[in-house]
């Protein structure tokens, strides 16, 4: 028996009023015990104090809290002095309605049910006693009592198992809404690096190249004898050469850290492994091909492409598993994004489709076009969704470093 969860203001008053039940029964039967001057009213009031201590002892008996044997022999204790005090005066059988509730809560299931069974019959049969004949009239009330507290207690479990499934719903809801938050936030960063890296690529480094280009062909066309002006010419192409290479530094800097220090197919593994950890589907990543150097720009495009896939497959497609596959084809690199999720109709969604965040299929097939690839999507409702990048690989690429 695990330890008990903290007692909601309901779950106190509940246990309050079975306590002040039982101690209020055990009182009436001995208070009429002693005014109807039965010839056991001493042992009556005895046994009926002796209950009502092993009762109260419970409570303040940690144990009984935390292991469900130790609950089992205090509840023992207390049915053991109830069925004496059942012996010694009919009206101890009205205790057994409390022990009912005590039996539940504390026994197993099965255990529980055949506890109270026991405590129902012994309770008809010692009213029956006392009566001196049985009756099924007066076998009503200890049965009534009983289906009706198994009724209570099973819908309370009922009830509170729905509670907890709805606080473990609302508390993965805000864990997800704070990863989101979080991912929003990193694809912000991400983004602004990246727009950095392509603006520092396209127009500084360029530029430089350019410039660099340009002085050497005026050095080639200085005379011989130019003196200086071939020595400053000389200087300014080494300082074009200088600030190239570090305007190409920026760029490797500004590169995502998924793909720092790794390949392409290895982020893509590191990415499925992550989703796979993270969330409840199966993610797996398959290279087919030999291997062939790409410039960053692809690779840093075909790793948003997977993720923004992957990050809707995770959101929206209520899939089991996903599959990352990224062929090296010679002069073509493709990546597929396979689920076997409950698909979508593409025709039916709107031209623009930012997505959440910028991982619409606009923005997948823009990254695609910019670097004269394509993105195609094959999806149907139920039937799974099949997205494919497709980018050339220039033959002369200025590879990542």
């Amino acid at each position: 028996m695990n330890a008990a969860p903290a007692l909601t203001p309901t779950n106190r008053v509940l246990t309050w009023c079975l306590h002040l039940l039982l101690a209020a029964l055990l009182v009436l039967a001995a208070v009429r015990a002693v005014a109807g001057d039965q010839p056991r009213a001493a042992a009556v009031v005895a046994v009926a104090v002796a209950c009502g201590v092993a009762y109260a002892a419970g409570p303040l008996w940690s144990r009984v809290r935390t292991s469900r044997r130790a609950a089992a022999a205090w509840l023992g204790v207390v049915c053991a002095l109830w069925l004496v005090l059942v012996v010694l005066t009919a009206d101890g059988v009205w205790v057994a309605f409390p022990l009912y509730f005590l039996q539940l809560h504390l026994l197993s299931r099965q255990a529980g049910l055949v506890a109270v069974t026991v405590t129902a019959l012994a309770a008809i049969t010692a009213f029956a006693a006392h009566q001196g004949v049985f009756s099924p009239v007066a076998a009503i009330g200890p049965a009534l009592g009983a289906a009706v507290a198994v009724a209570v207690v099973r819908g309370y479990q009922a009830l509170y198992r729905e509670s907890e499934q709805r606080r473990r719903l609302i508390e993965e809801l805000t864990a997800t809404r704070a990863d989101l938050a979080e991912a929003q936030h990193t694809a912000g960063v991400l983004a602004e690096r990246e727009r950095l890296a392509h603006e520092i690529h396209d127009t500084l480094a360029q530029g430089l190249s350019s410039i660099q280009l340009l002085l050497r062909a005026a050095e080639r066309s200085l005379p011989d004898d130019s003196g200086n002006a071939a020595r400053h010419v000389g200087q300014a192409r080494q300082a074009a050469a200088d600030n190239l290479a570090e305007a190409r530094r920026f760029v490797a800097a500004l590169t995502p850290p998924a793909l720092d220090g790794t390949t392409l197919a290895g982020a893509l593994e590191r990415l499925c492994a992550t989703t796979g950890t993270r969330h409840r589907i199966t993610a797996r990543f398959r290279l087919t091909g030999g291997p062939t150097p790409l410039p960053t720009t692809h690779e840093v495009a075909l790793l948003r492409i997977a993720q923004a896939a992957v990050a809707n497959t995770v959101r929206h497609a209520d899939a089991t598993t996903v599959e990352i596959t990224l062929s090296h084809l010679g002069d073509e690199i493709a990546l597929a994004v396979v689920d076997d999720g409950t698909g979508f109709d593409p025709e039916a969604l709107p031209a623009s489709d930012p997505g959440e965040g910028g991982v619409g299929l606009e923005a997948m097939r823009t990254r695609a076009r910019t670097l004269g690839g394509s993105l195609t999507v094959e999806s149907s409702p139920g039937h799974g969704t099949a997205l494919t990048a497709r980018l050339p690989v220039p033959r002369s690429a200025e590879v990542r470093p």
